[in-house]
């Protein structure tokens, strides 16, 4: 199948199985919001942060690493997966000896129990599914997509509503709905029919960890970039900001998931990419140029609407989360950004770099939250957040230019992210004629990135016809 038709394929399948069970989500926000206080909200974001910043370790990295090498054309998948969970078992085997130091921890001392299970399950949902995606099971890892969705709703309903069990209840509905998620894969894809003991490769472990520890650390600087924001706002302006806070990074978490749904389509492509030097910089040329604009439009879309989706899809005790938005909107932008960049990363095998970079945003951060959150609040934390995905996209277009060189777009980069900022500049501060100055910020931002997008849209469509 030709390389951008396979491209489209996969992520038309994604985006309907990916986008329809995160629409709910969104749907039910105001639910959420209604069933749990601003501090209860706030709490329960806390523990899963935690448990998010434990899973990349209790899994020694490897969700990332049995995609990149089951995915390979020559790979031998039996081994790869069977190598895999070798490795999965050896690093949940230490995480559980060395649980009970997270009575250390006073957000956890209450909820340890919650934060084993949630990452022993997210952690061998993670391994399953990705192995799915890296044979090309395109279709079943989006269904298994939405039923984890569709899981997790449901004992969101059950737990908080029925039951009323709280933050309790909140965490324990993603844990079920991993865990019937993990049975789901294993009884449909039959990977017990897979994994066996004569596969375990020691020398394919030894390359397997080589590429997956430096993603570890890689992974923790992100979740530090979102974890430390929270955590700085608990502790100088208490769990009801942190909550409303959290809130508002819902809606912009749209943009990530707009472009996830494409990335995870990409990362396939970007792998089995062939290795002649000129095709492949085309190749991420075209790609890019179209990815640059959707991104661009779509954020600036969603900056103008910020007020009405909170008012849509929050309950009034959130509503202050629109102040916050529109900073958080250009951050998520940039950070997918970062995220395309990392696939030359994945594909070039350079972890490493990938980590180097991920620790200057995530060192940024921290420095910019404790001068910002005390003098300005929850508004700190996100423009801190923004600046620390600005630095970490600098360093990684002039790095991963050496890697694979391919067109950047800068001057329609720099000037549409800078329009960009103005328009949620000028959302934030609220001036009069506040909907008239981002009306035309939207405009320019379409102006600049709608005739490559379509340049970019007729190139492909014209290489699938040949």
């Amino acid at each position: 199948m030709n390389k951008y038709k396979k491209l489209a394929s996969n992520t038309v399948i994604l985006g309907i199985g990916t986008f329809g069970s995160k629409l709910l989500v969104f749907l039910l926000m105001p639910l959420y919001t209604a069933w749990l206080t601003t501090a209860e909200f706030g709490a329960a974001e806390m523990i899963t942060g935690i448990a998010n910043f434990l899973i990349p370790i209790a899994c020694v990295g490897i969700s990332t690493g049995i995609f990149r090498f089951a995915a390979e054309r020559e790979a031998d998948q039996k081994k790869v997966f069977s190598s895999s969970v070798a490795l999965l078992g050896l690093g949940l085997g230490g995480f559980l000896l060395l649980s009970p130091l997270l009575f250390l921890i006073p957000y956890c001392r209450p909820y340890v129990w919650l934060v084993v299970l949630y990452v022993l399950f997210a952690d061998l949902q993670a391994v399953c599914a990705q192995y799915l995606r890296a044979i090309d099971r395109t279709a079943l890892f989006a269904g298994q997509g939405i039923l984890n969705t569709a899981l997790t709703i449901a004992c969101n309903v059950l737990f908080l509503f029925v039951f009323q069990m709280g933050v309790e209840g909140y965490i324990l509905s993603v844990i079920v709905g991993n865990l019937l998620t993990t049975i789901f894969i294993i009884c449909r894809a039959k990977l017990w029919q897979v994994f066996s003991f004569a596969n375990v490769d020691r020398k394919l472990m030894k390359h397997l960890l080589l590429f997956s520890l430096p993603m570890i650390p890689t992974t923790l600087c992100w979740l530090i970039t979102d974890l430390s924001d929270r955590a700085m706002v608990t502790y100088f302006w208490g769990e009801s900001v942190n909550g409303v806070y959290a809130a508002a990074y819902k809606i912009p978490t749209i943009v990530n998931l707009v472009a996830g749904i494409f990335l995870q389509a990409w990362q396939f492509s970007a792998v089995n990419e062939e290795e002649d030097a000129q095709a492949c910089s085309q190749f991420y040329s075209r790609v890019w140029e179209a990815f640059l604009s959707v991104i661009m439009i779509g954020s600036a879309g969603l900056i103008l609407f910020s007020r009405f989706l909170t008012k849509l899809l929050l309950n009034v005790t959130f509503f202050d989360a629109w102040k916050f938005m529109p900073t958080l909107l250009c951050a998520v932008a940039l950070e997918t950004l970062v995220s395309f960049l990392a696939s030359i990363y994945l594909v070039r095998k350079k972890s490493s770099h990938s980590f180097v970079t991920a620790l200057v945003g995530a060192i940024s951060n921290i420095a910019l939250n404790l001068w910002l959150i005390p003098i300005i609040g929850a508004l700190g934390a996100a423009i801190a957040t923004l600046a620390s995905y600005a630095i970490v996209l600098v360093l990684r277009m002039f790095d991963t230019q050496r890697m694979i060189p391919f067109k950047l777009c800068l001057p329609r980069l720099c000037i549409s992210t800078g329009i960009l900022f103005g328009a949620a500049a000028i959302t934030t501060l609220d001036p009069a004629g506040r909907i008239l100055w981002t009306l035309l910020c939207v405009f320019a931002i379409c102006a600049l990135n709608a005739p490559a997008l379509l340049k970019g849209l007729r190139a492909i469509v014209a290489k699938r016809m040949k």
